[in-house]
């Protein structure tokens, strides 16, 4: 084998393996996270050794550091920040500090260094924000006070990666050196933060607006990466961190109007960087140093989940929140994150902390995070069984809501109280039909009852929060959230308490359409199809159309389930959402003098039994496209129009032309 095969096998290797981690990680329901750290533990040179921990490696996985940091720069809002203030700068500040300052402690009685235990307690004071805010997302908690909490606190860990970063390349240098080292990292950073915030914001703008204005893609995605890798070498250059540089730029650019269209684009690269990035800290984990010291891995492993739930448990009680609030922030919280691995990383490199150490608090951090689905999912049983005011918490939420549903009959239950569960209320309010509404946002729940609106506290995936809504004399219920697997789980909950109640359900995309009717929704009205039929319907109005004629249009649309909407052709430029693949798409097929299909009838091809239906023929000559039921035998010339998942269209056309 020549010397470039041999390059490129590691590359192959490491890519189906991932690859394959990957899928198996989405089949699961884990995050691909766990997927590149599996990835590199097993092709490490710890494990298999099919890749080799070299420094070409880790130069490369350090950009998916910088990309990283890059994110969460474009995420940084100083409104979001003053609207969260409490909790980011009160409970996320709190929780770090306190954090970090344990650690110091601990490293320091033990006879280590105060240096170790800065970048341990700072890697330790971590969360996962891609595990926790998806699991959190998924089960419709984001804007649940706990949920707030969570969100306020990961914000604020994010942020303080930022003077860590500062600070570690200066830990790395001679006792003696240490502080004059880190007053210089310090002065370097605010003077480059300042000169940035004079006039970098401006300087972007102009700059990223001569860019936009040539109407280049290629253009606009190069001067994202050209920014993006100069600012972070010129902080390379200063003696600073490569992803303080790369923070910097996200940042500025976030001032701009064009930061949601960097973020797009960056993101192909910032993913598969980030996960080559991953690969990388799963190569770090020694396993024969771990096996060797098993009781210091479980030791950190639980201190890392039970003293951080602990010591997050009673900062959120400290600062105002209910029991069962507060046990369940420190359960969300409570395991190592992202930002962590970078820590280590950079520690690694510097030769801060002992090797064995940093190995295994690695360890204990890819377990706990491993862990975290299942903490989470079993949160509320060990907050109902460990807090005591929480039973007393629901039973008064119960009650507001049987106090608000105990005289109605024929209501209509409302689940999800925002912009569309507010517009439905409205309108059957002008209809004098009553309704009771249950959302998880507290503060709107509270301005909303102030208003006189009929909405309550609840979590609405709860059977007992439906049963003291009053399904069982519910004339019907709306789900208006858009979420489609936090749907099935409500729907299957409702169909079990009472199953002729009609069930309307709000669908974001024309793929959820036939999960949530097989879950057991009368209707769901998906919001890609309504956003069609009212373009149309206004468009045929405006056009002369009669009103009466537009109006009978738009119901038979509904009446059939959208049928006539569904199906695209797709074009080169098209991306694909994810999941397209598989669904419905229309291509167009031309029939020659010599295909199979010409003289034959539709009945006769039988296309039904290849799962594809035909929407229309359109034949030379015809004013307008012929339905399937008025086509007789085909003819040569005709263009079949048909609708159905990718492969059965291609094994259709296959038939229509060779037979």
């Amino acid at each position: 084998m020549d010397a470039t095969g041999i390059a490129l096998q590691p590359v192959l290797v490491l890519l189906a393996s991932s690859v394959l981690a990957v899928v198996a990680c989405r089949s699961l329901s884990l995050p691909p996270i766990i997927g590149y750290l599996v990835t590199g533990l097993v092709l490490g040179p710890h494990a298999f050794g099919l890749i080799e921990d070299s420094e070409q490696t880790r130069r490369l996985a350090e950009f998916g550091v910088v990309f990283l940091m890059f994110s969460i720069g474009l995420e940084f809002s100083l409104p979001r920040l003053l609207v969260m203030r409490r909790v980011v700068f009160g409970l996320g500040l709190a929780q770090v500090s306190a954090t970090v300052a344990l650690c110091v402690l601990a490293s320091v009685a033990l006879g280590g260094s105060w240096q170790a235990g800065l970048v341990l307690g700072g890697a330790a004071a971590m969360s996962s924000t891609a595990i926790v805010s998806k699991l959190l997302a998924e089960r419709m908690e984001l804007d649940s006070p706990h949920g707030r909490q969570i969100i306020g606190v990961l914000l604020f860990q994010d942020l303080a990666v930022v003077p860590l970063l500062i600070l570690i390349p200066a830990l790395g240098r001679p006792a003696g050196e240490t502080g004059v080292a880190i007053a210089l990292a310090l002065a370097k950073a605010v003077l480059a933060l300042g000169v940035l915030v004079v006039i970098g914001p401006k300087a972007m703008r102009a700059w990223f607006g001569v860019v936009a204005r040539r109407r280049s893609t290629e253009l606009f995605v190069l001067n994202v990466l050209l920014i993006t890798l100069a600012l972070a070498f010129a902080s390379g250059l200063a003696g600073l961190s490569l992803a303080l540089g790369a923070f910097l730029a996200g940042m500025l650019i976030s001032e701009t109007e064009y930061r949601y269209q960097v973020e797009e684009d960056i993101k192909p690269f910032r993913d598969v960087l980030l996960g080559l990035f991953f690969v990388t800290v799963g190569m770090m984990l020694d396993t024969r140093l771990v096996l060797g010291h098993p009781g210091l891995v479980l030791l950190l492993l639980a201190l890392l989940i039970g003293a951080k739930l602990g010591l997050i448990a009673l900062l959120s009680r400290a600062f105002g929140s209910a029991p069962g609030t507060a046990l369940r922030v420190g359960l969300s919280l409570a395991q190592g994150g992202e930002f962590g691995f970078v820590l280590l990383t950079l520690a690694r490199g510097e030769g801060i902390a002992p090797d064995p150490v940093l190995q295994a608090l690695l360890a204990a951090m890819i377990l706990s995070m491993l862990a975290t689905p299942f903490v989470i999912g079993a949160s509320n049983r060990i907050v109902m069984r460990f807090a005591r005011s929480e039973w007393m918490t629901r039973s008064l939420e119960l009650h507001r809501i049987a106090v608000q549903s105990l005289e109605t009959e024929r209501h209509v239950i409302i689940l999800g109280y925002g912009r569309n569960g507010q517009r439905l209320a409205r309108m059957l309010e002008a209809e004098n039909v009553r309704y009771v509404a249950l959302d998880l946002d507290p503060e709107r729940v509270r301005e909303a009852a102030l208003a006189g609106d009929t909405v309550v506290f609840a979590d609405c995936a709860r059977r007992e929060s439906l049963v003291a809504a009053g399904i069982s004399r519910a004339a019907a219920v709306v789900i208006t959230f858009a979420e489609a697997a936090a749907a099935v789980r409500v729907l299957s909950n409702i169909h079990a308490l009472n199953p002729t109640v009609p069930v309307i359900v709000r669908a974001r995309e024309e793929r959820d359409i036939a999960k949530l009717t097989a879950a057991g929704a009368s209707e769901v009205v998906p919001e890609a199809f309504e956003s069609g039929v009212m373009l149309a319907s206004h468009t045929l109005v405006w056009i002369g159309v009669p009103l009466a004629r537009v109006m009978r249009r738009m119901r038979r649309v509904r009446d059939q389930h959208y049928g006539l909407l569904r199906g695209l052709f797709r074009g080169a430029g098209d991306e694909p959402d994810v999941g397209e693949e598989a669904q419905p798409r229309l291509r167009a097929v031309t029939l020659g003098a010599g295909a199979h299909a010409v003289g034959r009838t539709l009945d006769a091809l039988g296309l039904a039994d290849l799962g594809v239906q035909v929407r229309a023929v359109r034949r030379p000559g015809a004013a307008r496209n012929l339905e399937p039921a008025q086509v007789g035998g085909l003819e040569a010339g005709d263009v079949v129009i048909l609708l159905g998942a990718p492969e059965d269209l291609a094994l259709a056309e296959t038939k229509l032309l060779q037979g």
